[in-house]
């Protein structure tokens, strides 16, 4: 068997061999590590070996081109300083972030085509946040015990995909044996794919990425190559209002990525603006500060419409079901919002009106984050309803409430850079969502 070091895996790559990281904790881990190395191997993958382990070595044969000594040291410390610390969660996370740095490494010299790991508990979490930086588009199979439950902290915002291991990570047998085979055939098969397209990832490792295309003149495309990528946020209750602009933006050349505003969608599309990979981002459904506000179930933290801004990609921002917090079934609405208007939007969604003072503190919040932008900002503010639930005659429609929002984050941005575009219309006004689109086109092509 062979295992490969980062200026092997480049040769191989131009070689045209497919090559996969295995990072994982050898100390514990080892045997199965070579096992998986080993099929790798017989189909045809090249091998970079990243012990993340504290431990020394057991089981792993092959040669390690990233020890645990340089996965520490990548993460800022030493093994004996994590070996003495006898703190394992401790352990675990500056692994972690070890492995991250060393991965991120590999990738910006063009040394990897998949990552595969395989854990139980620890080795996801090492695993998980060791991928999470890497551009979308970069195979990364996560092989876990974990992976029957909630996968949402090894997944977060980025394209893991996770296999359940059926039985624990504890040597190889019937059971084991077909599981991570087919984990080992998965890889080499994603890592093969991947390096034909050309290594076709259009992001980087830690956000320093380039965009998939530039918009110039009248049309984004120029012609060749791939369109250039717009992020856009959607609710059930904004969708003709996104829609629209995302046609109008077809129109103009671009490609729209479309994420639906649940909390893991905003947190992908903010992922997404920090790598780069966007030119712009239509900003239309901002109603996740809304549940972080008031604890629904959909937010996407705090950091919610800042990556835009940060990155200095161009954005078009609004309302967006700002007039509403979402929960599960109705039996499930906390007992504090009894008193409160509801809707039953189906069967396990029940989304609450926001009251006027919940309002006005999202305006000030949302304005705050689009007044620190460093990026080009349209606020566009429809005058007529924040949804489709909040146009005239429906039963979200709080007049008071929109003024509150409408005042407070308007009166946050004043004295920024903060374009405000005030409209007469429902957000999902046809004109609303192409004008939208116009004005993102319009920075992008300035910018």
């Amino acid at each position: 068997m062979t295992d490969t070091s980062t200026g092997q895996a480049a040769e191989t790559r131009a070689s045209a061999v497919p090559t996969v990281a295995l990072v994982g904790t050898l100390d514990t881990k080892g045997a199965e590590y070579q096992w998986m190395s080993e099929q790798l191997v017989a189909l045809g993958v090249a091998v970079v070996a990243v012990d993340a382990g504290i431990r020394d070595p057991h089981g792993y044969t092959g040669a390690v081109a990233f020890p645990q000594t340089a996965v520490a040291e990548a993460a800022g410390t030493t093994i004996d300083a994590l070996r003495d610390g006898d703190d394992r969660g401790a352990a675990v996370a500056r692994m972690g972030e070890g492995a991250a740095a060393v991965l991120a490494q590999v990738f910006s010299d063009g040394g990897v085509d998949a990552v595969l790991a395989l854990g139980g508990s620890g080795g996801s979490a090492i695993a998980a946040r060791a991928v999470r930086d890497l551009p979308i588009g970069l195979p990364k199979l996560i092989v876990s015990t974990m992976a029957s439950g909630d996968v949402s902290p090894y997944v977060g915002a980025s394209d893991v995909t996770m296999m359940y291991s059926v039985v624990d990570i504890a040597g190889i047998n019937q059971i084991s044996r077909s599981v991570l085979g087919n984990a080992a055939a998965a890889a080499a098969g994603m890592a093969a794919a991947y390096a034909g397209r050309g290594g076709a990832s259009t992001g980087s490792a830690n956000g320093g990425g380039a965009s998939t295309g530039s918009a110039s003149g009248g049309s984004a495309n120029g012609g060749g190559g791939e369109r250039p990528l717009i992020g856009a946020s959607m609710f059930g209750v904004t969708t003709p209002a996104v829609d629209a602009a995302r046609e109008r933006l077809d129109e103009l050349g671009y490609e729209v990525l479309v994420f639906h505003a649940t909390g893991s969608g905003g947190r992908a599309l903010e992922a997404l603006a920090r790598s780069n990979m966007l030119v712009g981002v239509l900003d239309l459904t901002t109603t996740e500060l809304a549940d972080e506000l008031v604890g629904g179930v959909l937010t996407a933290g705090p950091d919610r419409v800042t990556a835009a801004g940060a990155s200095g990609t161009p954005q078009v921002v609004s309302l967006g079901a700002l007039d509403m917090v979402n929960f599960g079934p109705e039996a499930t609405v906390p007992a504090q919002f009894a008193d409160r208007h509801f809707f039953v939007h189906n069967p396990t969604i029940t989304l609450m009106r926001t009251t006027v003072d919940e309002n006005a503190e999202l305006g000030r919040s949302l304005g705050a984050k689009l007044a620190a932008a460093e990026s080009p900002t349209i606020l566009m503010i429809p005058h007529g309803g924040v949804s489709a639930l909040d146009a005239a005659g429906q039963p979200f429609r709080d007049v008071a409430a929109d003024e509150a929002l409408i005042e407070n984050v308007t009166a946050a941005v004043e004295g920024s850079a903060v374009t405000v575009l005030d409209l007469d219309a429902n957000i999902n006004d046809p004109l609303f969502g192409r004008q939208a689109a116009d004005e993102l086109h319009a920075l992008i092509t300035k910018n």
